[in-house]
Order: C-alpha cells, then structure tokens, then sequence
C-alpha cells in the first residue's frame, strides 16, 4: 500500500515537471507558420504533452492540456477564457488520442499510428472549433471565417501536429530512458536490443528527421523565406 502510495505521489510529481516544461517551451517558442493569419503560432508544448500521455496515459494527457492552458491563460495569453478553451481542446485532440491508442498497443507502430491518428484528429477537432469559435472572439462574421478554414486554418493544424509527431517520435526514447534512470520511471521489461530493434530505431530516427525538415521547409516556403 505505501509503495503504491509512492509511486502515484512519484508519477503526480512527474506529470507537474512535464507540465512546467510543456508551459516553458510554450513560453520561449512561438512561430508563425502562416502569413494571412499571424495569431496562428506554432509552440512545442504539445511535445511535452503527448509525452506525458505515453508514459501515464490519456487521462494524464488530458489533465496536462488543461493546466498548460490554463497557466499560459493566467500568464501570458491574452485571449481570457476563449484561448484557455481553445489550447485545451486542441492539446487534449492530439494527445489524448495518441496516448489512448498508444496504451492499447505499446510498440514503436502503436506509438506512429497513435500520433498520425492523434493529427486527423487534431486537425478535425480545430476545423469545427475555430468555425464555431473563432468568429466570437475576433467579432468577424462566421462566412469570412468559413472563407478560411482550408486555405489557413486546415495547412496550420496539419503543420503544427506533423510536427509535434515527429519531433514526440525523436525525443521519447531518450527522455523516458532519462527517466529511468533518474529511477522516475519504472525499468523497461526488456533490457536487450537485437539488431532488428537497432535498425528499428534508426529507422524511426530517420523517418522523424524527415517529417520535422520537411514541416520546416514548408513553413519557409509559406512564409516565402526560401
């Protein structure tokens, strides 16, 4: 009973840590990805989230996204309630669903398939919202904001959960290896690593590689940088 008690008061302490560090990066990095919308920027915390989501769960994911958006409400957002509602439902779309599908299938596929399904509904999730919501709060007329939705709104949400799926795919290895070792995170089952899980890894390193230079370069090219 007290070594449960532990390792819930260890997984709770956990899931703060991650949760400061999803606000930090929020914080420090904010992009715009496109041109004809400059109050849609791109921030990393969905990273940290997601990651969170793997390692505890979706419930953790979902409890992450509320209080990521609601510190970043209290701080630094200027958006009130709507911003708050917004970032929430936009964390929880993406990271709830690929923790989910994750904690049924805890293999390398059942994490890509996890994060590719996490982006559709992501993507999807922010379509309907930003129809409903968005004309609110920029007091616009919902057919100018219809207007947008394929040409900005749709480009902006694949972009942004593509690209917080292959950078989640590069960093989750070698965080949850930190955590182990930092005894935050139970040991893995299986310690050894055959030559098929090597390739394996290296593949996955590539293939993350790929999707965040290519996320990159499509901002440049929207953004008429290259």
């Amino acid at each position: 009973m007290r070594y449960m008690k532990r390792e819930r008061l260890k997984n709770l302490i956990t899931i703060a840590i991650l949760s400061a560090l999803a606000f930090l990066v929020m914080v420090l990095v904010k992009i715009s990805v496109v041109p004809a919308a400059p109050f849609l920027r791109y921030d990393p915390k969905d990273v940290v989230i997601v990651i969170g989501g793997f390692l505890f769960g979706p419930l953790a994911a979902l409890s992450m996204s509320i209080i990521v958006a609601l510190m970043e409400m209290l701080t630094v957002s200027t958006s009130g309630f709507i911003g708050f509602f917004m970032n929430s439902i936009s964390s929880a779309a993406f990271t709830c669903t690929a923790a989910f599908i994750y904690k049924k299938k805890r293999t390398i596929a059942g994490a890509i398939i996890g994060l590719a399904s996490g982006v559709i509904m992501s993507t999807a999730v922010m379509i309907l919202w930003n129809y409903l919501i968005t004309p609110i709060f920029m007091s616009t007329p919902r057919e100018v904001i219809a207007t947008l939705l394929i040409p900005v709104f749709l480009p902006f949400n694949l972009i942004k959960g593509t690209l917080n799926a292959g950078i989640a795919m590069l960093v989750y290895k070698p965080l949850s290896k930190a955590l182990r070792k930092l005894n935050i995170m139970p040991k893995s089952e299986s310690n050894t690593k055959t030559a098929s899980s090597r390739k394996l890894n290296i593949g996955v390193l590539a293939v993350s590689c790929f999707i965040i230079i290519t996320c990159v370069m499509i901002v440049l090219v929207i953004n008429k940088v290259i």
